[in-house]
């Protein structure tokens, strides 16, 4: 057999380039400068409007290639069967088809060079799938590499391309002229002495602060390089006043931004949303000699970071300017010239950034607001970033001494998935597994629930790649490995050892966080007062051999330290995620025995969670007693719970199981519309691991698997709802096209619209709309809800596209003769009764139907 990775050589480049050329739309003279970078995904001719290319033609492109590079094996030397040969064709297609999905810029893309831009494709294409051997796996990557080299040799041929990287490398260009002329006017006039120390310095931060940490894994604490860990936040101000209403006038702005706009801002974020993180990189930032990030506030400058868990020390002074690399054991501390962080401060250069108010014990934080006040009164013009946790200090803490208070926000969608796909690629795993983890947090609302900041990320990503590609098997014990790493480990791997004068064990604080969580559950509450808090602490002390300790000081240590606990506004506790709360509200409610008390909630929404946990945390007979009675109940809701909880119990008996799964037949899968709507209604997002498909469902059976995950809405529901995408049943394609705005447009329209035939009607009721399914390369059928304009019409629908239109609107004075714009158009349909002199003005071959002529049909029955 040949030697399978010459094979990508011996495909010749004629035969290549013209099948590469053919996945991409011509371009026009010109620098191509757009208000949005110019991405590949926009440059392919299957996306978009200039379809030229359907994805069968990919399909096409890519047997094209496999086929030569087989002939240029010559006979008897192909390395794969034609099955194999079959499998490496359409994962490559697939591979192909991200072309359109990426977000690479095209000089981007160049500069990655055809090894990592292969990497990049086939990033969100897991193979095993495809069930290759190692012949079709080498073939697939050489035959993707050879491709790489080929698209991006096309990219620098294209004239926009070279214009454009010319004007980027003049903007470049410009960016360096600005920083430089801010340098000149920033440095001081410098002794020897000082400018080489603050070489010396800057390159201290670099290595130093140039890693990022990540504690509390499974596998221990590990090093990764903060350029490519480093993720950008969200900071937006917490509220406008006492009434607890966001500012409507102030935008979200990225974290690293926060310093560009407020020389002194006080930042809240909760445990592990990055402040750490962003203090590490706004410092490598303002000590890097690299002046093209478009910062300019931070060029010049020269960093100090101040953690305050290591300057504030029992029996000791906070520092002045010139201890502070003393005090955080900088290992240059010694060379600096006497008075040089004075004269830097005073020149008005450093950046200050104080992390973690909230590390230091309660007492001492009334001395550290007063030493920040005489810094900035000492020092003016310099920048400051003060860190804490919500809850550590009051609102508005360092409001009188100038400080802008702002909050870190939750990471969205695009950030996790951003995040993963960096940690992966960092910890040099396979990029499938990252993109499995993606598939496993958007599909199931509890992990979607965790993921919401890097820390909970991280453990994500840890715990999925230790069980090669699987999370835990179970929710429990995702959520033990989170609470050990919040509890116990995390604190232990920081060297922070009891910093607010108590230390309390791991089972203590677990025994602690469940009573309050139990509390909050039973009373159907999601906080409480400082006050209740204190009392359930201090009745439970005596009973943890802590009597001798204070209520306030334990319940500080909890709040501050778990990680878990946040005071939301003052004089009030919460849970930092409702999951962690009923998690640890069913382990007390198992220890107590309360499972009469548990089932007896089934018929509420808020409850399902807890019932399922209180199942994983009981021993057999307890859980088997639960599910008996949940049947017992005679409601679907019951049934339902039931049979999700068989997933949680580690052990059933089988006349309890088969009674379960008896009940759950007559409702699993629906036999009807109306019992669709019924069980999404009474399942929520637990019905959706009970339905099956789509392989082996008919027609029938899996339109009503369809509409039951349309009912039941949401992010899981759009997960689940992408398998039956590719069904072949004509009602669940028209039923996914018709469910498009029960969910994120965009979303819906990039994982769902874009892979259905365009014949299916889709109801339009913005003008965002029409720009959406522009996007795809427009609509057959489209029906047009409440007013419109008819420019709107004309200049976003793709005029070659449409061929059904239904107006449910009076039709407007222009009358019908601007149907013209639309020539491959068939038949119109409006909300009124129109007069045969209007009806004459729609172009030939153009049927015109009013609304009273055309049978009345549910698309979802």
């Amino acid at each position: 057999m040949v030697d399978v990775t010459a094979l990508g050589a011996r495909v010749a480049s004629s035969a290549v380039a013209p099948l590469v050329r053919r996945l991409f739309v011509r371009d026009g003279p010109g620098a191509g400068l757009v208000d949005r970078p110019v991405r590949i995904s926009a440059l392919v001719t299957f996306r978009g409007e200039k379809r030229n290319v359907t994805p069968k033609d990919v399909d096409r492109i890519a047997g094209e290639l496999v086929r030569r590079a087989l002939t240029a094996a010559g006979p008897g030397e192909e390395p794969v069967d034609a099955a194999e040969a079959t499998a490496v064709k359409d994962a490559l297609a697939r591979t192909l088809t991200r072309l359109g999905e990426i977000t690479v810029e095209d000089f981007e893309a160049v500069g990655l060079g055809p090894e990592r831009f292969a990497r990049e494709l086939g990033a969100g294409v897991p193979l095993a799938p495809y069930g290759l051997g190692e012949g079709g796996t080498l073939l697939y990557e050489r035959l993707l590499h050879t491709a790489s080299l080929h698209i991006l040799n096309f990219l620098t041929q294209r004239s926009t391309y070279v214009a454009r990287q010319q004007t980027v490398q003049t903007q470049q260009l410009s960016r360096l002229v600005r920083a430089v002329d801010v340098l000149l006017e920033r440095l001081p006039s410098q002794s020897a002495e000082d400018a080489g120390f603050e070489e010396r310095y800057a390159d201290h931060i670099a290595a130093r602060y140039g890693t990022l940490t990540i504690y509390g894994l499974d596998a221990g604490t590990r090093e990764w390089p903060l350029d490519t860990a480093y993720l950008s936040l969200e900071a937006t101000r917490p509220r406008a006043g006492r009434d607890g209403r966001r500012d409507p006038e102030y935008r979200a702005v990225a974290a690293e931004q926060v310093l560009a706009g407020h020389d002194q801002v006080f930042l809240r974020g909760v445990a592990g949303s990055g402040k750490t993180t962003l203090v590490q990189w706004l410092a490598v930032t303002a000590a890097s000699r690299v002046y093209d990030h478009g910062l300019t506030h931070l060029i010049g400058r020269v960093p100090f970071v101040l953690p305050m868990r290591r300057i504030v020390r029992p029996g000791t002074e906070l520092p002045f300017p010139g201890d502070f690399l003393r005090a955080v054991g900088c290992p240059v501390a010694g060379e600096q010239p006497p008075g040089w962080v004075e004269r830097v401060l005073r020149a008005g250069r450093g950046v200050l950034l104080v992390d973690g108010i909230d590390e230091i014990a309660g007492d001492r934080r009334g001395a550290a607001r007063r030493w920040l006040r005489e810094l900035v009164r000492a020092f003016p013009g310099n920048l400051w970033l003060v860190t804490s946790r919500p809850s550590a200090v009051p609102e508005d803490w360092l409001t009188a001494e100038g400080f802008h208070e702002l909050v870190l926000a939750p990471m969205g969608r695009d950030g996790v998935a951003t995040f993963v796909r960096r940690w992966h690629r960092a910890a040099e795993v396979d990029p499938s597994v990252g993109e499995s983890l993606l598939a496993a947090v958007r599909g199931t609302s509890e992990l979607n629930g965790l993921a919401t900041n890097p820390l909970m990320c991280g453990m994500l990503c840890a715990l999925h790649r230790d069980r090669r590609g699987f999370l835990p098997q179970d929710r429990r014990s995702l959520y033990e490995a989170a609470l050990t790493m919040l509890l116990e480990r995390r604190d232990r791997e920081r060297e922070l050892h009891g910093s607010d004068g108590v230390r309390l064990a791991f089972a203590t604080q677990v025994q602690l966080l469940q009573k309050l969580a139990w509390w909050l559950i039973r009373n159907s509450r999601q906080e409480m007062d400082r006050d209740e808090a204190l009392g359930i602490v201090d009745r439970a002390l005596p009973a943890l051999n802590l009597a001798d300790a204070g209520g306030e000081e334990v319940y500080r240590a909890l709040l501050l330290r778990s990680g878990l606990l946040r005071e939301p506004a003052e004089g009030r506790v919460d849970f930092l995620h409702r999951t962690f709360q009923d998690y640890l509200g069913a382990r007390l409610a198992v220890q107590e025995m309360d499972f009469d008390l548990l089932v007896n909630h089934a018929h509420l929404d808020e409850w399902d969670d807890v019932i399922l946990l209180a199942v994983a945390h009981a021993r057999p007979k307890e859980a088997e007693h639960m599910l008996r009675r949940l049947t017992e109940l005679g409601t679907s809701r019951g049934t339902l719970l039931a049979a999700a909880g068989l997933r949680y119990a580690a052990e059933v008996e089988p006349t309890v199981r088969r009674r379960v799964e008896d009940g759950l037949a007559t409702h699993v899968p629906p036999a009807t519309f109306e019992g669709a709507r019924e069980v999404a209604r009474a399942g929520g997002d637990l019905v959706l691991g009970l339905l099956p498909g789509p392989d082996g469902l008919g027609d029938g059976t899996a339109l009503r698997v369809v509409q039951t995950a349309v009912h039941v809405r949401g992010e899981a529901a759009l997960q689940f709802l992408i398998r039956f995408r590719d069904h072949t049943g004509a009602f669940v394609a028209a039923q996914l096209a018709a469910a498009w705005h029960g969910f994120d447009r965009d979303q819906y329209a990039r994982e769902i619209l874009a892979h259905l035939p365009r014949r299916y009607a889709v109801d339009v009721y913005a003008v965002e709309d029409l720009l959406t399914l522009r996007s795809l390369g427009g609509w057959e059928h489209i029906r047009v809800h409440g007013a419109y304009r008819v420019e709107d019409l004309t200049e976003l629908i793709v005029p070659q596209r449409l061929r059904d239109l239904d107006l449910d609107a009076p039709h407007p004075v222009e009358g019908l003769s601007w149907l013209s714009a639309f020539p491959a158009l068939r038949t119109v349909t409006v909300d009124t009764e129109l007069d045969p002199a209007v009806t004459r003005q729609a172009p030939p071959g153009v049927t015109v139907h009013d609304r009273s002529t055309v049978p009345s049909v549910d698309h979802q029955g």
